[in-house]
């Protein structure tokens, strides 16, 4: 498993600092990830709390998977905030993939605030056992 190293790259969006980023209006937070690899697929787990699936965009072009969520307002329409410590705002982050990676396999489920994307391997990428027939 340790072969595959590198299969994911993160490119952490901490600070909005370059000139085409400055244009998004808000706060946008970096989500925390966790990563997982089997001899079949990776797994990644990013902590969205607040983003409920509609509101969640997972965007694939060129090997960049982007992950972009908007986390609303909790208050009611006929609510006023006098006190808020409830951060609302975009999630983004992306991540390279490698060719290890069978991108027409990639799926997602969003439960409790938290995302889950299970990347499958290729099949030529999983190790496998070659059997040698004497004669």
């Amino acid at each position: 498993m340790a072969e595959t190293t590198q299969a994911l790259q993160a490119q952490e969006k901490r600070a909005m600092s370059s000139p085409a980023e400055t244009t998004r209006s808000g706060v946008t937070f970096t989500p925390a990830v966790d990563i997982f690899e089997t001899e079949t697929a990776i797994t990644l787990l990013a902590d969205m709390p607040g983003v409920i699936s509609e509101n969640l965009d997972i965007d694939l072009r060129e090997n960049t998977l982007t992950l972009e969520g908007d986390v609303a307002s909790p208050e009611g329409s006929d609510e006023v905030a006098i006190f808020r410590e409830y951060p609302v705002g975009k999630y983004f982050r992306q991540f390279t993939l490698s060719e290890v990676i069978d991108q027409e396999k990639i799926d997602a489920s969003l439960k409790d605030g938290v995302l889950r994307l299970n990347l499958p391997k290729v099949e030529k990428a999983t190790p496998r056992k070659v059997t040698v027939s004497a004669g």
